[in-house]
C-alpha cells in the first residue's frame, strides 16, 4: 500500500509498506530523506517451533473457482515470511482458500516454497477423489481436508461424510467450519467422522454467545470427546467488543484452553482476507497472554499440539 501525506509546508513524503514495516522517501528543503520504522515486536515471545496453524496465500495467476465470491488480492510467500519473522514463528499451515475451489494448486506450491521442515497444508478435495489422488497430495504436504459452510463452499454437505471416510483412512484431519451457533446442528454428523477433526475460529460464532450458551457447551462437548482441537484465531471476525483483548470471544478462548489446553492450536488467519482495517498479527499472538496464562500451556498451544496435529 502506498499514500503520501502532508508534514507540514516544507516536506511531502511517500509511505510504502512492506509487511508490518513502512519506508518513508520525502524530500525536505531540498534535501532527501529515508526514513524506515519498524512495528513493534509482539510482548509474546514465541518459543522454538512455534506454529501458525492457518494462513492463505493467494496469486491472481491461480484460476478462481466457479463458486468464488469474488477475486482476493494477492497475499504471497514474501509477504508472509516477513510476519514468521516478526513473530518469530517458524512453521506455519497453509490453509486453502474459498476462492480456489478444489484447485489445491497455489496452497501446495506455497508449501513446496516454504519447504517441508516449514509448512503444512489443509486442503478441500470432494468425493470423486480417489485415495490414490489423496496420498499424492499427502506426499505434497497436506494433512487435513476442509470443510466450510459458509460463504463460497466449494463441496456440499452431503458429501462430507464420504470425504471423512477417505480422510481417516489416508490418514489426513478434517478442518470444519460453521456459524458457531449451528453447531447442535452438526454436532451428531460430526461425531459419526472417524479420526480426528479441527474447528476453526474459537467456533466462529457470529454472534458471540455466553461460555453457557447450549452452542458452545456443545462445541465443550465435542472437544471432551477427546479427538476434536480447536483453532484459538481470528476474534476479529466475530467480536463485538473489539481490539485489543476482544473480551467476548476470549471468554470462550479462555474456557477451551481451561478444559482441554492439549488440543488448542493458534493462529493469525493472515492476510486477513476481505477486511480494510487489519489486525496487528503480533496483537493476536499477545492475546494468547490474556487467554493462556501459564507458560507451559502457550507451549502446548503454539508448539507441541500443532506438531503433533500437522506431523511436524
Amino acid at each position: 500500500m502506498e499514500k503520501t501525506c502532508e508534514c507540514d509546508d516544507e516536506a511531502r513524503f511517500r509511505i510504502h509498506w512492506i509487511g508490518d514495516t513502512h519506508v518513508a522517501f520525502g524530500a525536505r528543503q531540498g534535501s532527501t530523506m529515508i526514513e524506515t520504522i519498524v512495528a513493534p515486536a509482539p510482548r509474546l515471545k514465541a518459543p522454538a517451533g512455534a506454529v501458525d496453524t492457518n494462513i492463505h496465500i493467494l496469486d491472481q495467476r491461480y484460476p478462481l473457482a466457479p463458486t468464488a465470491l469474488a477475486q482476493p488480492p494477492d497475499a504471497g510467500i514474501g509477504e508472509y515470511r516477513e510476519v514468521m519473522r516478526r513473530l518469530n514463528v517458524t512453521r506455519a499451515v497453509v490453509v486453502q482458500p474459498t476462492a480456489y475451489g478444489t484447485d489445491n494448486r497455489c496452497t501446495l506450491d506455497a508449501v513446496a516454497a516454504l519447504g517441508p521442515d516449514v509448512a503444512r497444508a489443509v486442503g478441500v478435495v470432494d468425493a470423486s477423489a480417489s485415495l490414490d489422488e489423496m496420498a499424492r497430495l499427502k506426499a505434497a504436504g497436506m494433512s487435513g481436508t476442509r470443510f466450510h459452510l459458509l460463504g463460497g463452499a466449494a463441496v456440499p454437505l452431503e458429501q462430507f461424510d464420504t470425504i471423512a471416510a477417505k480422510a481417516h483412512e489416508i490418514g489426513w484431519h478434517v478442518q470444519f467450519q460453521t456459524d458457531g451457533r449451528r453447531l447442535p446442528d452438526y454436532a451428531a454428523q460430526i461425531r459419526s467422522w472417524p479420526g480426528t477433526i479441527v474447528i476453526d475460529h474459537v467456533g466462529k460464532y457470529l454472534e458471540p454467545v455466553a461460555v453457557d450458551d447450549p452452542a458452545f457447551r456443545c462445541l465443550l462437548d465435542l472437544v471432551e470427546t477427546g479427538r476434536v482441537y480447536v483453532k484459538l484465531s481470528a476474534p476479529y471476525e466475530t467480536s463485538k467488543v473489539g481490539a485489543p483483548l476482544y473480551g467476548d470471544v476470549g471468554a470462550l478462548a479462555k474456557a477451551l484452553v481451561r478444559a482441554a489446553p492439549e488440543r488448542m492450536v493458534w493462529a493469525t488467519n493472515w492476510p486477513h482476507l476481505a477486511l480494510k482495517n487489519k489486525p496487528d498479527d503480533a496483537l493476536l499472538l499477545d492475546l494468547l497472554l490474556d487467554w493462556a496464562e501459564d507458560e507451559a500451556v502457550r507451549r502446548k498451544i503454539l508448539v507441541d499440539n500443532a506438531a503433533d496435529l500437522y506431523g511436524f
